[in-house]
């Protein structure tokens, strides 16, 4: 299969390149991504020195002339697209790239998917569209659950969703969009915060817990979203989407503690913050439709992937401490 990935120098993106390779050895992967701040070419060297069938563009998906041409020239049978800006807290100081990239940027995607008869569009998008809920809330969101989305990431997010299913109705474009909880695991950058606060921790620096830290999110191994792609590419139904959650639900308070006892650090380096201005409380998928329908399954306790993100963290520091210069947010400064 050929594949044409954007912001696949990015976490995720890089995660499910050379997850698909380890899958589909024989694929052909076209990585077009722009390498803004949180997208580093280095996540793929093992894929650049392999035997892969791998290349690399850089390029905006903003770029209709050029997204146009790299697709008639490389011809792929899928595009899958990672591309976005996706931290909330630099969605609150730089909010028009936001809308630039994942709107405009989806928008201009499928359009030139449209025009160079692309047989198949796959969009990755997060449970953020669907807004807040209470911390005691016993319904979790499914995929008919109305978007409410609060923070500019979360709108700029769900006006991409929105693109995408409405260039499948009038188009009749074949896409699919995921809708995923928090990610977590090798490569990601030191913004979130399981590597922010690893890479604090490592350094001796204070971790910094918003004073809401009873917040919940509901975390997913980064290699499990990357198989329910490739279940949604592969099987999904023209123009559904499909939420991809763990069900694993832990505040920021459990994810501080059990990074601190895992790195046997002192609960001394717990710092309490202000919240970013529109901090959601909660997230929770209902992902019984992926399930049912393709037979996927998330088959990574937390425990062990969390202890195989330290164990990265801790080989890596050389890329961390390259990257965490790159930083655009102070999360302290709130």
């Amino acid at each position: 299969m050929k594949l044409f990935i954007t912001g696949g120098a990015g976490f995720i993106g890089s995660n499910y390149i050379r997850c698909r390779f380890k899958k589909f050895p024989a694929d052909s992967i076209l990585n077009y991504d722009l390498l803004t701040y949180a997208g580093n070419i280095q996540n793929l060297q093992d894929i650049e020195n392999s035997d892969s069938d791998y290349s690399f563009v850089r390029g905006d998906i903003c770029d209709a002339e050029k997204v146009r041409e790299t697709l008639k020239k490389f011809g792929p049978d899928a595009v899958i697209n990672f591309a976005a800006e996706s931290h909330n807290s630099y969605s609150v100081v730089n909010p028009g790239v936001f809308f630039r990239t994942n709107v405009i940027g989806t928008q201009t995607l499928l359009e030139c998917a449209r025009k160079e008869n692309i047989p198949r569009f796959h969009h990755i998008s997060t449970c953020e569209v669907y807004g807040d809920m209470d911390l005691d809330e016993e319904k979790p969101f499914s995929e008919n659950s109305p978007y409410r989305p609060r923070t500019v990431y979360n709108a700029s997010k769900a006006s991409a969703d929105h693109a995408v299913r409405a260039y499948h109705n009038v188009y009749g474009l074949n896409a699919t969009i995921t809708v995923c909880s928090n990610n977590y695991g090798p490569y990601q950058f030191p913004e979130k915060l399981i590597p922010l606060f690893l890479t604090n921790i490592f350094r001796g620096k204070k971790i910094p817990l918003y004073k809401n830290s009873h917040n919940k999110r509901e975390w997913l191994f980064v290699e499990d979203h990357c198989h329910a792609v490739d279940l949604v590419l592969e099987k999904g139904r023209p123009g559904q989407t499909y939420n991809v959650g763990s069900s694993i639900e832990k505040s920021v308070e459990d994810i501080a503690g059990a990074l601190l006892k895992i790195t046997s650090a002192p609960d001394s380096l717990k710092s309490y913050v202000e919240d970013r201005p529109g901090h959601d409380r909660r997230y929770l998928l209902d992902s019984s439709k992926i399930k049912k329908e393709l037979g996927w399954q998330p088959v990574t306790g937390f425990d062990e992937g969390l202890a195989a993100t330290v164990k990265w963290y801790r080989q890596n520091r050389l890329w961390w401490e390259n990257v965490s210069k790159k930083s655009p947010v102070d999360e302290t400064g709130w």
